[in-house]
């Protein structure tokens, strides 16, 4: 059996302080190249101590404002992949009630009227 390789580089350019400057991605089945990013949350799964491993990193350029819409996109992606990987809908409808709700009290969205 074949199999394909695929890889997915982050480049991250450091002040004199070790704070992020500048990120760029590549992913070679993607044809991306040199992508400009200012945040990146990467989550890997460790099955032999079942942890979650992550590395969060943001630029000097990422506003606060930025910030707060990068978190609530990442919670409404992270719904659709517990419903994808596992059939829980109750659960990531019960994300997306979440994510709805603190898009509210951030004001990335205006209030519902009643």
């Amino acid at each position: 059996m074949s199999t394909t390789k695929s890889d997915i580089t982050f480049h991250v350019e450091l002040d004199i302080n070790k704070v992020p400057e500048k990120i760029t991605w590549d992913a070679t089945d993607g044809s991306v190249k040199d992508q400009n990013a200012t945040a990146v949350m990467l989550s890997v799964w460790d099955p032999s101590e079942e942890n979650t491993l992550r590395v969060d990193l943001w630029t000097k350029d990422l506003s606060v404002d930025e910030m707060k819409k990068f978190i609530h996109q990442s919670l409404l992606l992270m719904a659709d992949t517990l419903e994808r990987a596992t059939g829980e809908d109750k659960m990531a409808e019960t994300m997306r009630d979440f994510g709805a709700y603190y898009a509210e009290k951030l004001n990335l969205i205006a209030p519902e009227k009643a």
